[in-house]
Formats: C-alpha cells, sequence, structure tokens
C-alpha cells in the first residue's frame, strides 16, 4: 500500500541548505566546530559514530525466505491454496476413505509454479546486482591541517575536503574556495550544461540554484575547489529523495490485472459452491450433504485454469530470455507484460534522447551568418589556455580539429593569459604569430563580453559600436538560446602594447567578432525509436529538467509537437485537474524538479495511461518509482537502477519498442491459454452441472475433474513458445 508522503520533511533538507549558503564562513565553522585545519581525529571518529557512515540506504534486502514467500503468494496460487485447502478437509479429513491425490496435484502445481518463478526472479536480480556494484572512491581531507586520503564513506559533517576535476562531490557541501570551478549537476537537475559555483549566492532562488552548495552525485567537471561538508548519506539532499522512495509503493499494472482476474475467479467460487451444495443437498436429502460439498469443490476445481502460474512464469520468463538476448536485464518478471500494455512512455532528455555531451553547435558572425574565422579565433583560446579545459573548450578544440585548423597550434606562441574568474565571466590569452604579430583574443558570456567591447566586425569592416548594434548582437544570441543553444562571444583586438604582463585592464576597447553556439545533441537512434513507439500506440512524452528552450530544440529535432509546453513554475501553478486535462496536449514538459516529474506521471496514470519511465539520474528516481514500468541504464546512478524494473546494457532506444513487443507478445499467449482453459473448463463443468440433474451420484469427483483439466492444460504447454 502507498503511504502518504510527509512534504514538510522532504522540505526540511532544502530550508537547512538555504540557511547553511547564507552562513558568515566564521559562523559556518563555529557551527561545525571546525576550521581551515579541519577535525582531528577523535572528533571524526565521534562524529562517525553519531551521524553513521557516508551511504545512501535504498532498502534492506529480501531475505531467502522472504523471495521464497514472494514467488509462492501470488492471486492464482492464493485461489489455488484456498481449494487445496478446501480439498483436504473434505477428501482427507472428512472422508471415509482418505485420498490425498487431488490435494497433492493441487499442491504439486503451486510448487511449479513457484519454482519458475523463484528461479527466473533470480537469475535477473542476479545478474542486476552486478550492474550496481559500487568502486570505493577515496578524496583528500585535511585533518588536524594534514592532507589525508579517505574513504568517501568515512567522511563526516565538519571536514574539510580538498575536490578537483573529475571527483565526485562526497555530500552536500558548502565551497569555501574555488578557482575556475563547474560542476555537472545534471543527474541532479536535468541541466546539459556545467554550473558555475562560487563562494557565496543568492539565497531567494531554489535549492539546486544555490550557487555556494555542492550536492551529493554530481561531479567536478573542471577546476577546484576546498568545501566544508555539511550533511552526509541519508541526511543530503539526494539522501531525501531515497528516503521518500523507501516509503513509496505501488501496485504495477501486471499485479492489478492479477488481482481482478483472482478476485473474479473468488467470487464466483464463493457463489457458485453455495448454490450447487444447496441445490444438491435439496435433490439428495440430508445424507448427501458432504457429496454434495464434494461436487461444488468439483465445478470450483473444474474452472480453475490451474496452469496459469505455470504458463504466466513460463511466458515471461521467455519474454525475459528474448529481452536478455537483446542485452536487456528484467528484475521484475511482471514487468514484461506491463511493458506490453504501456501506451505512454514519459522519458527524461539528458543522457536518454540526447548523446549527453556538449558540442560545438554554430559560430557565426555578428549577424547570425557561419564564419569559420570565428571557429579559429574560439579555437585559439582555448587551445592555449594553460587552465583546466571545460566542456566547452574541449567542444571547440574537437570541432577545430575537425575542421582541419590544428595547424594554427604550430602558427601561434602564447604569450600571457587572463584566466577566468567569476566576476567578469571571460577569459583571455595573448598569442604572437610567426611575423611578430600580437593580438588579444577573448571569449565569454555575452553580456560581459560587450561590456567591454568598442567597435564591432561586420563583413570585415571594424565599425564603432552603437545601441542599435548591441541590440542586434544580443537579439541574435537570445534567439539562439530559445532554440536551446547555449551562446558565448568571441572578441579580440590587434593593437596590443608591447608589454609583457598582461591584466584585466588591456580587456578593454575590443573588437567583437562573433558568437559559437553549443548543443546537446540528440541521438540518431532516438528519433527512429520515437517513430517506432507511435506506430505500435506509445505516446513518447519528454519530462526534463532542463530549459524551455532547449528541450524545446532537442524535441523539435525529433518530432515532437511544440506547439504546447508547460514548465515546472507553470505546472505549480496548476491543480490536479488542470494538469489532468494539461496532460492530454502537452509531449514537453522542462524545468521540472524530480518531484514535479513524479507528479506529472500521476496525473497520466490518473486520466487511465499504463506510464513506462526512463531516466538514469537521481532526479529521475521518484519519477521511475511512481511509474508502472521504469526503465534505466547500466551506467544510470545507483538509486535509479534500484527503483527501476528494467535495465538497459546498452543505450539503445529502439530497444524499449523491441520490448513493448515482446511485452505483448507475451499478453497475448497468456490470453490464448486463458480464454481457451477457461472457456473449455466453463463448457466441462455446465456439462457436469447439467448431468448431475439427472444421475443420482456424482459426475465426476474433483480428482477426476483435475486430471482431465491438467492433460488438457499440459497439451498447452507450448503456448508461452507460439509466434504472435
Amino acid at each position: 500500500m502507498k503511504k502518504k508522503e510527509n512534504p514538510e520533511r522532504r522540505n526540511e533538507v532544502e530550508k537547512t541548505l538555504l540557511e547553511l549558503s547564507g552562513l558568515e564562513q566564521k559562523a559556518l565553522f563555529e557551527k561545525y566546530q571546525t576550521d581551515e585545519e579541519g577535525l582531528d581525529p577523535v572528533q571524526a571518529s565521534d562524529r562517525l559514530e553519531e551521524y553513521g557512515r557516508n551511504i545512501i540506504d535504498f532498502g534492506k534486502e529480501k531475505s531467502l525466505a522472504v523471495r521464497i514467500k514472494d514467488a509462492i503468494i501470488n492471486p492464482f496460487n492464493i485461489v489455488l491454496l484456498v481449494v487445496a485447502a478446501i480439498t483436504f478437509v473434505t477428501d482427507v479429513i472428512l472422508a471415509d476413505e482418505p485420498s490425498f491425490a487431488t490435494f497433492l496435484m493441487l499442491v504439486a502445481v503451486i510448487i511449479i509454479s513457484a519454482a519458475i518463478s523463484f528461479i527466473q526472479e533470480e537469475k535477473s536480480n542476479n545478474a542486476a546486482k552486478k550492474l550496481q556494484g559500487m568502486i570505493s572512491t577515496k578524496l583528500d581531507v585535511i585533518r588536524n591541517g594534514v592532507e589525508i586520503e579517505v574513504n568517501i564513506e568515512e567522511l563526516v559533517p565538519g571536514d574539510i575536503v580538498k575536490l578537483a576535476s573529475g571527483d565526485m562531490i562526497p555530500g552536500d557541501v558548502r565551497f569555501i574556495e574555488i578557482k575556475d570551478l563547474f560542476i555537472d549537476q545534471s543527474q541532479l537537475t536535468g541541466e546539459s550544461n556545467p554550473v558555475e559555483k562560487f563562494t557565496t549566492s543568492d539565497t531567494n532562488v531554489g535549492v539546486t540554484d544555490l550557487a555556494n552548495i555542492g550536492f551529493m552525485g554530481s561531479n567536478i567537471v573542471s577546476g577546484s575547489a576546498k568545501a566544508v561538508i555539511l550533511t552526509t548519506g541519508g541526511d543530503t539532499y539526494f539522501g531525501s529523495m531515497a528516503k521518500s522512495l523507501n516509503s513509496y509503493e505501488e501496485k504495477s499494472a501486471f499485479e492489478k490485472n492479477l488481482d481482478s482476474v483472482s478476485k473474479l475467479l473468488i467470487r464466483f467460487m464463493l457463489v457458485t459452491v453455495p448454490v450447487i451444495f444447496i441445490a444438491n443437498f435439496i435433490t439428495k436429502g440430508r445424507g448427501g450433504w458432504l457429496e454434495s460439498l464434494m461436487f461444488g469443490i468439483t465445478i470450483a476445481v473444474g474452472i480453475m485454469p490451474e496452469m496459469l502460474p505455470v504458463i504466466m512464469n513460463s511466458s515471461l520468463a521467455r519474454g525475459a530470455i528474448n529481452m536478455s538476448r537483446k542485452k536487456t536485464i528484467v528484475k521484475r518478471l511482471g514487468a514484461i507484460q506491463t511493458f506490453g500494455e504501456m501506451d505512454v512512455f514519459c522519458t527524461d532528455k539528458t543522457g536518454t534522447l540526447t548523446q549527453d555531451e556538449i558540442i560545438l553547435e554554430k559560430y557565426m558572425d555578428v549577424l547570425g551568418r557561419e564564419d569559420k574565422r570565428i571557429l579559429r579565433h574560439a579555437f585559439l583560446n582555448s587551445y592555449f589556455q594553460t587552465g583546466l579545459k571545460n566542456l566547452m573548450d574541449v567542444a571547440i578544440i574537437s570541432r577545430a580539429e575537425k575542421e582541419d585548423l590544428s595547424f594554427l597550434k604550430e602558427a601561434y606562441v602564447r604569450e600571457d593569459e587572463i584566466p577566468f574568474d567569476f566576476s567578469r565571466r571571460r577569459m583571455s590569452v595573448v598569442l604572437k604569430d610567426k611575423n611578430g604579430k600580437r593580438q588579444l583574443i577573448t571569449k565569454g558570456a555575452v553580456e560581459e563580453i560587450l561590456s567591454i567591447c568598442s567597435f564591432i566586425e561586420i563583413d570585415g569592416e571594424v565599425k564603432e559600436i552603437s545601441d542599435e548594434l548591441i541590440a542586434n548582437a544580443k537579439k541574435i544570441a537570445e534567439e539562439n538560446n530559445l532554440e536551446g543553444i547555449r551562446v558565448i562571444a568571441v572578441a579580440q583586438k590587434n593593437n596590443v602594447h608591447g608589454v609583457d604582463v598582461f591584466g584585466v585592464e588591456d580587456e578593454s576597447d575590443m573588437v567583437l567578432i562573433g558568437f559559437v553556439g553549443f548543443l546537446d545533441p540528440p541521438k540518431e537512434s532516438a528519433g527512429k525509436a520515437i517513430d517506432a513507439l507511435r506506430n505500435n500506440g506509445v505516446r513518447t512524452v519528454v519530462l526534463t529538467g532542463d530549459s524551455e528552450g532547449v528541450a524545446i530544440n532537442i524535441c523539435g529535432r525529433l518530432g515532437f509537437s511544440t506547439e504546447m509546453t508547460l514548465t515546472g513554475a507553470k505546472i505549480d501553478a496548476m491543480n490536479d485537474d488542470e494538469l489532468k486535462e494539461a496532460c492530454k496536449k502537452c509531449d514537453i514538459f522542462s524545468k521540472l524538479s524530480p518531484y514535479q516529474k513524479q507528479r506529472v506521471v500521476k496525473m497520466f496514470q490518473a486520466n487511465g495511461h499504463i506510464v513506462g519511465y526512463m531516466g538514469d539520474g537521481i532526479n529521475d528516481s521518484l519519477p521511475l518509482k511512481q511509474a508502472d514500468i521504469g526503465i534505466s541504464v547500466d551506467n544510470a546512478v545507483d538509486i535509479a537502477k534500484e527503483v527501476a524494473d528494467i535495465i538497459l546494457l546498452e543505450k539503445d532506444l529502439m530497444v524499449l519498442d523491441e520490448g513493448v513487443v515482446e511485452g505483448r507478445s507475451t499478453f497475448a499467449n497468456m490470453s490464448k491459454y486463458l480464454k481457451m482453459s477457461v472457456s473449455g473448463n466453463f463448457g466441462n463443468m455446465f456439462s457436469v452441472l447439467i448431468a448431475s440433474i439427472f444421475l443420482p451420484f456424482l459426475p465426476m469427483l474433483p480428482v477426476h475433474i483435475l486430471v482431465q483439466n491438467l492433460l488438457n492444460d499440459f497439451a498447452q504447454l507450448g503456448m508461452p513458445f507460439d509466434h504472435v
């Protein structure tokens, strides 16, 4: 049963981080009883005992006994167990000559069904566990003024850690020193571009927008930092999501279908057995009450599709085997059929529909026209800087090499550079060519570059910049931003004086020459997969934490309708009825928090849809759990793999369409058996019922009916292997 979510508990972590973000550094150190020398070993040991190891508890693993119980206890087996129990009473306890035949046959059917289910579940779970193994990670920590290496699990609140490019952030941290720091928070927020971090922050923003806070689950793309750990393990922002997941349980569509069929059979038995018993009791007299009861049981046994659990589990197991051949791990057998029932497929954008890597999409002059000279200058700036190169620098260098500009590496010599800093939001290099000509090349945020430009180059002619030209340049940048392309400006200056050391004051009177634009591009296979799903009656919907412009751009390329889009802010302003109505028309939801994603999935379910969700980040964990079928990938964060029902070993989205077809084939084969078995059994039992009116004895005993049904069912055991 689903437990009610506690929004107060969820907001507690966010409130704490907002408060800690605004504290002065001295007050922060006093609160955590630490300083720049770090904790001493005794303090660290005491806090480790107090707060526990720095790990996220995704929930306790089920014991062998519980796993066996889960395999045995399913709706159909419960019906069979009830019939077996009644049969044991009538055939063994109350009978003059005890007969175990019917009881033992029913028990054998239950055991076979449970064994098939248990074995397949174990195989799938063991394969999934191999994907979820974590590598032990260590970080540099300052304790007693000495820098030592410590396992991430042993870090505690108050520890001072040193972080560099490539490091995972070991908890929620507050940055106290930074140098050119960019962090990838895409798995937490869905933002594809690295986020710039500072030592101070505006606290009137959302928790994930705090500029001086780093979150567990994110990693450093470039730069370095020193930080104080604020919270660890389950107390982190990431950990608060894990707690919400552990308290959230919902039956799948497959389980609901099983429940409905089993309830129908139980109701039929509850009505049929007493009616038949009373009718036979009246016609055959009081002396035949046991015989009448046995006849009622006979009819109940005869109607039951005894081999359905076996057929069902065999069909699901075969589906799982077929999926494994496509490098797909099925963690829960019932997920195969739910996959087939899915009619709305919700997916995150970053890394799922896109390649999850920044590429240089455009290089253009100030009028928005492609100009290779802009790429040339951007390449010189990125290649010759000595600082840590961020993803945009890597993208520029990669594109320039493809455009055969590598020769420029030998054509220039770097004389000096003006490093990037967060107040200027730009960086410059001073280069000299073989003729001794020197030039200053600067790239950075559009507003910051425009603020240092006195001139603009149009068609090779340098003109004084004007308000009109500035407005036009901004318009070009904004238009690209709306298309989902992140734009930075490039400027240069030739009349560089002859000094050897350059500073920020030299970044003046520059010439704006153009822009470069970056994009996290869609996967080539994504469009084909979406078309294939659409042809099979599955609607694809995008739920992303990225900006609206980026989402519209990517989704437009993949063939989505962009007429209606909704952001997280708009969704918060809607009540459930309004959002349910909007879900009927909108295919693109952007700038969503994990909880907003979960709410959207819930509204699709409220509209009567079977919803699948695919994602690989922390921000996808809640919607993965909410969805009827959760799909993740092998390189997803552990919490996403934990809650997913299906794990793709390769990010080939065409497997999704194949999975839907496989699920529908599995369901069709089970349906064929159910229709054949139940219709045949009803016909047989109706014949027996009519015969009993005219015969002074029972036409058939329960064991006869059971043997007849099982013989018919064994002939249908090939049903799971039938082609649909």
